[in-house]
């Protein structure tokens, strides 16, 4: 009886060799591929997010007949999208007195990546602005144009753009340009990721201002908001 459990037990040791044998020649073909993907949301920005530090005009002793030069101002698309920018001019006086005593001017040059403001183009930028002023302001109108390659140029009066403000006392909002919009002056306010706009504005008070105007103080100030070039967009 010994022998013949061990007789089986042996057999059924051979036996499991073998199958485990068998298992480990088994081999199957197999074949695997992977994907992925991200997206990263573009960034909408001007001037890096932070307000423009220069200020827009200063100075004192004003007086009528008086032309007051501007600082130069610098919009600049820091984002990497393509942008619709809207520019708000807004004025105010600090007596009750007709605002339109004052007249305002401005000049923006937009400027492609690569080309910067120059000493010639600074000193064409006054003759723009004394032409405006000065009588000839049938050959300088606000409709932009190419003055060289990357470079574009809008010149006019901020109050053309609001006529129903002119002789009210206080204070006027004034739309220099919507990108927006159609037409080349607002087609100016399109602001490529590579490019930037440099902007002055320059102030005359007329001669005729009374009296009543000693002492008041014209304030200034500009906001451009910017959004996306897609329908349906908002500021």
């Amino acid at each position: 009886m010994f022998k013949l459990k061990n007789a089986f037990l042996g057999s059924a040791l051979v036996g499991a060799i073998v199958v485990s044998g068998s298992f480990g020649t088994y081999s199957w073909f197999t074949s695997e591929t992977n994907a992925s993907g991200e997206i990263t949301n573009g960034k909408l920005e001007i001037n890096n997010g932070q307000d423009i530090q220069t200020k827009i005009i200063e100075g004192a002793g004003f007086a009528p007949s008086q032309l007051k030069y501007g600082e130069w101002l610098k919009i600049e698309n820091t984002g990497d999208m393509d942008a619709y920018l809207k520019a708000t001019y807004n004025q105010s006086l600090s007596a009750d007195v007709p605002l339109n005593a004052y007249k305002v001017g401005y000049i923006a040059y937009k400027f492609s990546e690569g080309e910067e403001m120059t000493e010639d183009i600074l000193e064409e930028s006054r003759v723009y602005l004394d032409q405006l002023f000065n009588g000839t302001t049938n050959e300088v109108t606000s409709a932009a144009k190419t003055i060289a390659p990357g470079v574009e140029m809008i010149v006019g009066f901020v109050e053309e753009e609001n006529p129903a403000a002119k002789g009210m006392a206080g204070k006027g909002k004034i739309v220099l340009g919507d990108g927006s919009k159609e037409g080349e002056k607002h087609k100016f306010w399109q602001l490529n990721d590579d490019q930037y706009i440099d902007l002055s504005f320059a102030i005359k008070l007329d001669e005729n201002a009374g009296n009543e105007y000693q002492g008041v103080t014209y304030n200034s100030s500009l906001n451009v908001i910017s959004k996306q070039m897609d329908d349906g967009a908002e500021y």
